[in-house]
């Protein structure tokens, strides 16, 4: 495994070309600022050409990042077809229910070798496939990918609050340039060669944190969280490293970093539909009083049919899918995990 940390920023070299960030949501945009603030020439694309013209004429996305204003060189467009020959790597930012309709547009148009990177931290609905897999199959196995993960809010990178995670490629050179323009003073950018780890941390963490804002919204308290925190990590090991994930990735930035954050903090969308639907909150008053994709709920019916498949225990997952999908309240969940029989910690 190939793990090191770049000590140089954009400013050392010529290896920062124009990107474009395909998606302007929260997490696009907070990204798209913080290129172009590392003097990256930056294209951000949005699906709304309303939105676009918006983004042109207020330099800010009112929308998402109201009170963050762009930096000049970064450019809305609404064109990507004729943005994709400018551009020497592509970054995709979109919910896992859109990655694949958005690579497949890209695929006619992308211009062969550019490197393929992505932060949507989901697994592909339906398929359960991981996103790397989805890149294969779209545009080739052997097309240059990457995926950025770790404990992140949109709001505090774009405020430019010191943030830190990972770059996991197929190739070391993709996740060095990827790097070296994302680092900076308060961006701090380490680099993996494992796929597998730091997708699965990104997806799966999105489930736990549902069950963590239960706990919560329950008045369960501090211990609880903590326990479901702790036995929600070893249950996203035990899946992943049926996966072939390596252990070291689930204990670093984008397995336990991650976690704690969006099980703690109420800015993490999945946190907080755990937190209405232990208040009694129905599914989808849930997700419409919180305005965006959250991406556990489609998580946790992926994640428990794949362990259910490789036989890998994750009860707190478990109870997640049947207060989403079959109707048992919080309480009942909760109940639920408590009532299981005595056994070693670590087994």
């Amino acid at each position: 495994m190939w793990v090191n940390f770049l000590s140089v920023g954009p400013q050392n070299g010529n290896e920062c070309l124009k990107t474009l960030v395909v998606g302007a949501g929260s997490w696009g945009t907070a990204l798209a600022i913080l290129l172009a603030r590392n003097q990256v020439p930056t294209l951000l694309w949005a699906r709304d050409s309303a939105q676009v013209a918006a983004m042109v004429h207020a330099r800010h996305n009112d929308h998402y990042l109201p009170q963050v204003f762009f930096p000049p060189s970064l450019e809305p467009i609404a064109d990507l077809e004729a943005a994709l020959p400018q551009v020497t790597q592509v970054l995709v930012v979109v919910p896992s229910h859109s990655f694949r309709s958005v690579l497949e547009r890209l695929a006619g148009h992308l211009p062969d070798g550019i490197p393929l990177s992505w932060a949507t931290k989901g697994l592909e609905p339906g398929t359960g496939r991981l996103l790397h897999e989805v890149v294969a199959e779209v545009l080739g196995p052997g097309w240059p990918m990457a995926v950025v993960s770790g404990p992140t809010f949109a709001q505090e990178v774009a405020a430019g609050l010191p943030t830190a995670v990972t770059i996991a490629a197929t190739q070391s050179v993709v996740a060095a340039r990827l790097a070296s323009c994302l680092h900076g003073d308060n961006f701090r950018v380490y680099t993996s060669d494992d796929l597998i780890g730091v997708q699965l941390g990104g997806a799966v963490k999105n489930v736990l944190a549902i069950a963590a804002g239960i706990g919560d919204g329950l008045g369960f308290g501090a211990n609880t969280r903590a326990a479901l925190i702790t036995r929600g990590l070893a249950e996203l090991m035990r899946f992943a490293l049926a996966y072939g994930a390596q252990r070291e990735t689930l204990m670093g930035l984008s397995g336990l970093g991650d976690l704690v954050l969006t099980c703690t903090d109420d800015q993490s969308r999945n946190r907080r539909l755990g937190l209405a639907l232990a208040q009694g909150k129905q599914l989808d008053e849930a997700q419409a009083f919180i305005g965006q994709a959250v991406e556990g709920i489609t998580a946790a019916k992926v994640v428990v049919a794949k362990a259910r498949q490789l036989n890998v225990e994750m009860p707190i997952a478990e109870q997640v899918y049947q207060v989403l999908y079959a109707g048992r309240s919080p309480r009942q969940a909760v109940e639920a995990l408590c009532s299981r029989e005595q056994k070693p910690e670590y087994v």
